[in-house]
């Protein structure tokens, strides 16, 4: 628990403040070790290059260099997830510019003593879980293993966790007044950190890049190979090549980003609970080819949800049937499902004699003071002292602390009372009085409380730390240092006495390398999830171009009546659901208040047709698919978000402005269009996406000739004026036609010419170059049902003469309009639903088609 002195700061103008810090300052606490500032109040040796070049600096130019790393952070979409904040999906990550420095023989004292721990706490996890000497021969009380929920009882004896529970493990470090090192809480479960710890290097080092070359500061890569290949290592076959995936609860989870940003680093697949199913105790991932086998998963998921049949049963983020195949030992996990039994508050004050019986040594890091009140002679303790103690329940990680100081009398009663109704559920601490740093503060140095959470992989050689760590930071005015109650986060710098190396996880420019064209095991998820994030890109376009049609004609206004041409506009968005239907559209006040209520619904972000609840909705559907996005595509789909979040609160937006705002939203689309058209792989992701798009653009044509529609046969000429400007097709026309848009020309080119990337022709003829694409994926050489549908669409729209369709009653050989429509329209959804049915869900093996002949014959067998 951090306690801060805060009458013993030492203030800028007196002992504390640093030569040469002036224009900037910094003032300590007493009593307080500050990892900068010795007690003299002069830096620290291993701090005084990195002290006189920040010295060097102007407080403009740090500004401007900390605004380059806050633009990377919202560019690189760095988040952290807060639980209840209604902005908590967009929170930026919190990060400080300056980082903490550790000097090398500091380190080596960490690494070893971490080594000492990781390797400790494994042995406990493979005995707890394995033959429980530990409990028999009375050096842990069985209260403290069998009354933790952490403890999952179906793993005990697992043959695949068999010594291999613990693969990843972080422990939570801090100094102590006298600056001696100590751990403050062990992560065992689900260790988070790591990810975030690399991004803030990678920004870091872009805002100071001239400090950091000049440090020679550990690198992180190599610890991320090495942990890449820790699993690999894990696989119980295919050993060369096994598939291993990243096992995350979604992009609800708080560290989402982490997760995303690791498969992607590591070069694993990201999957959801969903993405994955068991079939003879073996883990397979559903892709659009079908099942495909699963050795390794790195697991994000806490364990008790991991399986709903054996754990939860209320839990619909796991693998039903998951532990039954890490019992058979035909999957490997990391950590093991219930590796969290061991980061329970209450195990860290038995830990030192533990050390001593499994490695015959004494713990080299002591951990902070604690007592679990299940013993009668620690129980009496904490009672005695309870005034001067933080409790916390001896079970929960997550649970908050009570520092029991600063409660009243009655409170401190009603605590004494629950730790006797219950002492084993109660753990006493002493409070822990944390180090501080400096931190960057709107021009000056801030003094923060931080810790240091440092991983650890274990390798065939043992384990492995990572030369640095996520170090956090107290929130502002508080003593929090929760991400969730706004703490902060640094990049940690350990110094070498030598030149460092650089390491990449890339392959090395002369080792072999197996060339690779393309990937098959799309998750199925993934494919549905991209499918939809073309739809919505397409959609937020479409929606774009009908309401700036909109604003124009309103800015622009009429020199009589109501604008004819802002009539068939805003017809079109009562078709839509925009506007109510008995709203009259024709005179100007009725068009005035129909333009308010598009502004109004079109910003709300709780209207689903609206623009700005299409855009939250493919911001949605992008994050859950980041991982497969480039760094510009999610950036530009940043972008689009904040532009219409940027709208001020209260007021609408006037046409004008609001036209402005659709200018520019249209420009970000154009460079989201481009970006897919020009930077994607033409791999499977790429078709779902372009598929989306066409299905997407081809409804909105349908819509958009709708308009003929509403208009008297005898005066459709602004309807068709209107078509063709929402379908950017204007000056294509007059250059074929030089003259007043006809209903035959307008049709030919909008539903049949598939030169015209905006004609209903032209979607129809993409989407029947996909879905051949696609079916080569399948064994089955026949048509696929989307083939049969797309093609028949296909043909009708190259077959149709646009002089026999008719807006009227149709005679002898016409077809009308709306009945065209209405069949094009059903085949569109008709092929959508099959494609979500053919590579979207898969519950078992992919059942191939019966072709078309086979079907015949079938349906002959039933009738007769």
């Amino acid at each position: 628990m951090p306690v801060l002195d805060t009458k013993g700061r030492m203030g800028r103008d007196g002992q504390g403040v640093l030569p040469g810090f002036s224009h900037i300052g910094y003032g300590t606490f007493r009593g307080t070790y500050d990892e900068m500032v010795d007690e003299a109040g002069a830096a620290r040796p291993h701090w005084r290059t990195f002290v006189e070049s920040l010295g060097q600096l102007s407080e403009a130019e740090m500004r401007a260099r900390w605004e380059r790393g806050q633009r990377l952070i919202r560019d690189n979409g760095v988040t952290y997830n807060v639980y209840g904040d209604p902005e908590g999906m967009d929170r930026p990550w919190q990060l400080d510019p300056l980082p903490l420095i550790i000097n090398s023989k500091e380190w080596a004292y960490l690494e070893t003593a971490l080594k000492q721990r990781a390797t400790l706490m494994s042995l406990i996890l493979a005995d707890l879980y394995g033959p429980q000497r530990l409990l028999t021969e009375g050096l842990l009380p069985p209260a403290l293993v069998f009354a933790n929920p952490a403890f999952l009882r179906p793993l005990h004896g697992a043959q695949g966790q068999a010594g291999k529970q613990l693969q990843f493990y972080a422990a939570d470090v801090a100094r102590s007044p006298d600056g001696t090192w100590w751990v403050v809480g062990d992560r065992t479960e689900a260790p988070s950190g790591a990810g975030y710890a690399l991004e803030n290097r990678i920004i870091v080092s872009r805002v100071l890049p001239d400090f950091y070359r000049t440090a020679n500061v550990h690198r992180l890569a190599g610890w991320f190979l090495k942990a890449r290949d820790a699993l690999i290592g894990l696989s119980p076959r295919n050993p060369d090549n096994p598939r291993v995936v990243v096992l995350t609860p979604g992009p609800y989870n708080e560290t989402y980003f982490e997760h995303a940003y690791l498969a992607r680093y590591m070069g694993l697949t990201l999957v959801e609970g969903e993405d994955l199913t068991v079939r003879d105790t073996r883990v397979y991932l559903k892709t659009m080819e079908g099942l495909k086998p699963v050795e390794v998963i790195l697991r994000r998921t806490d364990g008790s949800y991991c399986d709903p049949l054996d754990l939860r049963n209320d839990s619909t983020l796991g693998v039903p049937g998951l532990v039954g195949a890490v019992q058979a030992g035909t999957v490997a996990v990391a950590n093991g499902l219930g590796s969290g039994l061991i980061e329970s508050p209450a195990f860290m004050p038995f830990l030192p004699g533990l050390c001593r019986h499994l490695l015959g040594e004494e713990l080299r890091m002591p951990g902070v003071a604690s007592w679990w009140c299940g013993q009668e002679k620690e129980r009496a303790y904490v009672l005695a002292n309870l005034h001067r103690l933080a409790v916390r329940p001896a079970f929960t990680v997550q649970a908050p602390i009570t520092d029991a100081s600063r409660l009243s009398a009655t409170q401190r009663a009603r605590l004494t009372e629950q730790i006797k109704a219950a002492p084993y559920l109660w753990v006493a601490q002493e409070a822990v009085h944390l180090s501080t740093a400096p931190a960057w503060v709107e021009g000056r140095l801030e003094t923060r409380a931080v810790t240091l959470r440092c991983h650890a992989v274990m390798t065939r050689t043992g384990p492995e730390i990572m030369p640095g760590g996520l170090c956090r930071t107290t929130a502002p005015g508080t003593l929090s240092l929760s991400m969730q109650h706004g703490g902060g986060s640094k990049d940690t710098w350990v110094l070498s006495d030598e030149p460092v190396s650089h390491v990449s996880l890339l392959r090395s420019r002369n080792a072999p390398a197996k060339t690779v064209r393309g990937s098959r095991d799309l998750p199925s998820r993934v494919a549905d999830n991209t499918f939809w994030l073309g739809r919505y890109l397409e959609r937020c376009e479409d929606t774009t171009r009908v309401l700036r049609a909109a604003m124009s004609r309103a800015v622009e206004g009429s020199a009589g009546g109501g604008d004819p041409e802002l009539a068939v506009v805003l017809d079109l968005f009562t078709m839509l659901g925009h506007l109510p239907q008995d709203l009259d559209r024709h005179t100007p006040m009725a068009q005035d208040e129909a333009i308010r209520l598009l502004i109004a619904g079109n910003t709300d972000p709780a209207s689903f047709v609206g623009l700005r609840g299409i855009v939250q909705n493919m911001q949605r559907v992008a994050t859950v698919v980041r991982d497969r996005l480039s760094l510009d595509t999610w950036r530009s789909i940043n972008r689009l978000s904040e532009g219409l979040s940027a709208l001020p609160a209260g007021e609408p937006p006037s046409a004008d402005e609001m036209l402005g705002l659709l200018n520019d939203t249209i420009m970000i689309l154009s460079a989201l269009s481009g970006l897919c058209s020009e930077n994607m792989t033409r791999g499977p992701g790429w078709r779902f996406m372009d598929v989306g798009r066409r299905v997407e653009r081809g409804l909105h044509s349908l819509d958009l000739l709708s308009a003929l529609l509403f208009s008297p046969p005898d005066d459709v000429g602004p309807a068709l004026d209107v078509v063709l400007d929402l379908s950017d097709s204007v000056m294509t026309y007059r250059a074929r036609y030089l003259a007043a848009p006809q209903v035959v020309p307008v049709l030919d080119l909008l539903l049949v010419d598939e030169t015209n990337p905006r004609s209903l022709g032209f979607q129809l003829a993409r989407l029947m170059d996909h879905a051949d694409a696609l079916a080569p994926y399948r064994a089955d050489r026949m048509f696929t049902p989307e083939q049969r549908i797309i093609m028949g669409l296909l043909t009708g729209a190259r077959t149709l003469d646009p002089a026999l369709v008719t807006l009227a009653d149709p005679r002898e050989g016409e077809v009308r309009l709306i009945d065209l429509i209405g069949t094009m329209r059903s085949g569109l959804w008709d092929f959508s639903e099959t494609l979500t049915r053919q590579y979207f869900v898969h519950a078992a093996e992919v059942s191939e088609p019966l072709s078309p002949f086979v079907e015949l014959l079938a349906a002959k067998d039933r009738t007769s």
